[in-house]
């Protein structure tokens, strides 16, 4: 068995749509970044891509490339599925937690969950994820941003 860890943040800006997990979850603010600005997405994607030792969404999907612009963070998580079975992993669970003060996470847990089992073409109960704010403190208890953190292991396919 192989374990990686993700983590990423992003900052909030009016005006932005606002996806999370794959969700688009109404708020007067969104996520900034080159791609939909998934943070979960994208805190799972390294997780993965690092128990692979495939190293990091940044040498796959790079800021620098126009095509990636915009792009569905789940678009990019199906991608990461095929790079880890290319290198001979299946994923055995995933972990993440969403860090935000607002707005709250938990209606829309269970389609995040959907949304990352179906990219990655793995049951629903190897996905698990959760939500918790910072009780106010630091930039995303100001509501500055938000952050995710995910683990995730695979095994030998």
């Amino acid at each position: 068995m192989r374990v990686g860890i993700g983590y990423d943040v992003h900052r909030l800006a009016p005006g932005r749509l606002l996806v999370i997990g794959g969700v688009e979850i109404p708020y007067p603010a969104g996520l900034v970044g080159h791609s939909d600005a998934d943070v979960l997405t994208h805190a799972i994607m390294d997780a993965l891509l690092g128990a692979a030792g495939e190293g990091d969404i940044g040498r796959h999907f790079p800021d620098s490339d126009e095509k990636y612009k915009g792009i569905s963070s789940i678009k990019l998580l199906q991608r990461v599925g095929e790079i880890i079975s290319a290198a001979g992993y299946a994923v055995n669970n995933i972990d993440g937690i969403i860090i935000a003060q607002a707005p709250r996470m938990a209606p829309h847990i269970r389609a995040m969950e959907q949304n990352i089992a179906g990219a990655l073409g793995i049951e629903i109960n190897r996905v698990n994820i959760k939500a918790t704010t910072t009780e106010k403190l630091g930039f995303v208890g100001q509501g500055q941003g938000m952050a995710a953190q995910a683990i995730a292991s695979l095994n030998e396919e």
